[in-house]
This record gives structure tokens, sequence and C-alpha cells, in this order.
């Protein structure tokens, strides 16, 4: 992922011009983040850096942070530790989100540089954790990148996700003396190679199983409903994402439907929640259903985890017999040619 040329004297400077890498220009793909172990002191580092983000919380800090600090960080690391334990990547020691959003990148990477050769530098970060937005541009700063292209692996947009990981970046730009050109990339909800991406992975799927399913169920990541009365596009981003995906697939309206998981905390979140809804679909006859989760771009705690465990066992409580779970997209190659194409939009004018 790395360039490997060492700096050089600028043609036509003078002897004692220092030595400068030779210009690039950057890509770094952003994700969400990930502990580096599951113990409780990884845990609650993790969680803390998270739950600290006014974008994540946006609770007066008065009141947020001894709610944090005192309750908290004392008790969810232990519940989310066991979490991360149960799907850990025990060959690399790491998560599957790390370990996606790596393959990601090298594949990226192969690519760009099959059809630019070594102009482009692609590198990965995360907002949370290891390795750090701002560690990661300074690092492409160094190997000459004077212009990046910041890519949030966020397809709906949400200020609790692509609004903190652009603020992160911002943040390390206003520490450099020389900043590098940047761009951000908008989400991609509308794109049409997602939507032809989403409908290949559950047609894939459909085909490996002996029988149709009942419903298919997309899963989002929940939101505060406060966030979208205070203007907050997520939630239209995610029913739009359904219907180009079930306009992709060819299906007549009802047969995908939309829900929200990880909801956190007393308040009212995007309805209907996934736990209620999948229960209400097995208490409709729905005994065969399949679930996907649209808004994450790798498999990580909240699908591996969450979907396979706690909202499998909401369907079956309510008398549901099958549930199928279709993976992310991950690194799979209609998701690699989707990244592809938006990352050659975005290096137009600068390769």
């Amino acid at each position: 992922m790395h360039d490997e040329t060492g700096p050089a004297r600028p043609r036509n400077a003078p002897d004692d011009h220092p030595a400068l890498p030779a210009r690039k220009t950057g890509v770094l793909l952003v994700n969400l983040g990930t502990p580096n172990a599951t113990d409780y002191w990884s845990m609650r580092r993790y969680l803390r850096e998270f739950l600290s983000d006014t974008r994540v919380i946006e609770a007066p800090k008065w009141l947020w942070r001894p709610i944090l600090h005192l309750f908290i960080l004392t008790t969810r690391p232990q519940k989310s530790g066991a979490a991360y334990d149960a799907i850990w990547n025990r060959e690399n020691d790491e998560s599957p989100l790390r370990t996606v959003t790596r393959a990601q990148t090298e594949k990226v990477a192969a690519r760009l540089k099959a059809t630019h050769g070594d102009q482009i530098v692609v590198d990965y970060c995360m907002r949370y954790g290891d390795p750090s937005t701002g560690s990661k541009i300074q690092e492409l700063s160094d190997l000459g990148c004077d212009r990046i292209v910041f890519f949030p692996l966020y397809p709906q947009y949400s200020a609790t996700t692509t609004a903190t990981a652009n603020d992160q970046a911002f943040r390390q730009l206003m520490k450099m003396r020389w900043q590098p050109a940047f761009r951000t990339v908008a989400n991609y909800c509308r794109h049409p190679l997602y939507a032809e991406a989403l409908a290949q992975s559950v047609k894939r799927a459909y085909e490996a199983m002996d029988r149709r399913p009942d419903a298919l169920v997309a899963s989002y990541h929940g939101l505060p409903k406060e966030y979208l009365e205070r203007g907050d596009p997520y939630h239209c981003h995610c029913h739009l994402t359904t219907r180009l995906l079930r306009e992709r697939l060819g299906w007549p309206e009802g047969e995908v439907t939309t829900c929200f998981q990880s909801r956190f905390g007393p308040k009212e979140w995007l309805q209907p929640y996934a736990v209620d809804h999948v229960a209400a679909l097995a208490r409709a006859g729905k005994r065969h259903i399949a679930v996907l989760a649209p808004a994450f771009s790798a498999d990580c705690v909240e699908t591996l985890e969450e979907i396979n465990a706690e909202i499998r066992e909401a369907f079956e409580a309510a008398g549901g017999e099958r549930f199928d779970y279709i993976p992310c997209l991950n690194d799979d190659a209609t998701h690699i040619d989707m990244m592809e194409a938006i990352l050659n939009v975005e290096l137009t004018g600068w390769i």
C-alpha cells in the first residue's frame, strides 16, 4: 500500500535543496473503528473515544460525561468485549472490521495501480482506534501525497458517521503547516453500482438456498429520532437504499422491508426496531427470512454478533424457523468495482 520511492532533490533545484519525496496522490479509506483487543481496558479506551464524540452523543457534556464515566465505562466494556470476542479474527488477532477494511484497501490499490501506475498511494484508517485518521493523513503527506481523496465508507450520510469522519480529518489538517489538497467522498447510496452490488449479493444468497425466504429485511444501524428531527438525512437515505435495491431486483413493493438495529439508551430511536420487526414477521407467518445490512460496508460486531444473535433470537422466539444472514459487501468484486468507479471520478484532474 505504501510507495517505496525514496526522496530526491527537485529538478533544477540548487545542490543544497533538501530532498523531497516524489509527488503523489493519496487515497484514504476510512471506517468506523475497532478496539485493539477484547479485554476490559482495550474496550474501555475504544468506547471512551467513541462515546465521547459529540457527533454521536449530542447530549450536553455536563450531563453526559458523568453518565459515561461513572456508569457506562464501568460496565459496558465487559459486555462489548464478550460480543467482540465471539467474532474475533484469532488468526490475525484483530476484529473482522479491520481484516475486511485492509482487504478492501489492497484490492482498491491493485485496481488503481493497474490503471494509473505508481501515481497513487492507497491506505486506510479508522475514525476511532487504530490506525488513526490523523496518523494516516500525516503518513501520506510524508510519502509525498500533496493531494488526498478521503473516502468514508458509509453509503448513507449521517452526522454520526460521515460528518464525524470528516471532522477528524479536518482536525489533522489544522495541525499541518503544509496541507495537502483534500477531497471528501460524499455518501453513495444513490450510486447505481452500489444498488447493483447489493442486488448481486442477494441473488447469490438466494441461489444458494434450497427455498426462497418469505421476506427480505434490510436492517440499518439505528439513530435517535431527535437527530432526524434536527435535519439528519440518514433515515431518508436508508429508505432510499431499500427502494433502489428492490427496484434493482425487480421485486414489487413490500417484498423488502426496512428496520433499525443497535438501539442504545432510553430515548426513542428510528423505528421499526429490528428485534420487534422480525418478531412481527414471524407472528405474521413469515417462517423463513433473510436479513442484510446495507449501512455497513464491512462485516463487524453489529452484523456478525448482533444480527446473528439478538435479532435472530427475537425471530426464533416469535415462531420463526429459518433465519439467513446475507453478508456485507466486504471485499466482493462488485463492491470494489463501485469504489473504483467513485474514486476515478474523485481523482479527475489530479491524475
